[in-house]
């Protein structure tokens, strides 16, 4: 117990310090920020705690509205997820959805293995249908090489079911100016890499399945 309130206790402390800076940087942020929420894109991420999505692409509070799971999966039976989308594109009305993956994900990583993993196996069979759906893209591949290609194939097979959503669709029916992106991301390198999955629209969504 006294080990989990030192942790906690730092925690009060780093947040009374990050409160302080943005204050003394910009004395109304807060109360600015307390009052409503516009952000512009709505970024779907891997829940790796080496990919924060404000961090990586420099935002402050705000700027990003967020929905983070393992192996940044859309699935349409995920009602959390759901959920988020259409608060996104229907409430706050962002302009980009991001789908933002990472090499070396552990996600992606354990629905290639052949070992139980107990729980998750039911949803990193997900996983396992986008190799299957592309493995002969994957023929020849070494392991790492198959690996990074796996990342980016799950990336972008989340960007197709983020446009089947009926969210987006109604959206681009109704002429909403909305854009979905798969984007990758290398920890090593701390660089973001676009999949060229840029989407904007039922036509172009059709041209891309």
């Amino acid at each position: 117990m006294r080990c989990i309130l030192e942790k906690l206790k730092q925690l009060f402390e780093r947040n009374k310090e990050w409160a302080a800076k943005i204050k003394k940087e910009d004395p109304d942020f807060f109360t600015k920020l307390s009052k409503k929420q516009e952000p512009e894109i709505l970024w779907i991420g891997c829940s790796d705690s080496r990919v924060p999505a404000n961090q990586v692409i420099d935002l402050p509070p705000g700027e990003v509205f967020v929905h983070r799971n393992i192996a940044n999966l859309v699935v349409h039976t995920d009602l959390n997820c759901l959920s988020v989308v259409q608060y996104a594109v229907e409430v706050l009305q962002v302009k980009y959805i991001i789908v933002c993956g990472h090499y070396g994900c552990g996600g992606v990583k354990a629905a290639m293995d052949e070992h139980d993993h107990g729980l998750i196996d039911n949803w990193l069979r997900h996983i396992r249908d986008v190799h299957r759906f592309n493995a002969d893209k994957l023929k020849g591949l070494s392991h790492n090489e198959e690996l990074n290609r796996m990342c980016e194939l799950n990336v972008i097979e989340q960007v197709n079911n983020v446009c089947s959503t009926t969210i987006v669709q109604d959206a681009w029916k109704q002429g909403q100016a909305l854009s979905v992106y798969g984007l990758i991301y290398s920890p090593e390198e701390g660089q973001l890499q676009d999949l060229d999955t840029c989407i904007s629209s039922i036509e172009e969504f059709e041209d891309f399945k």
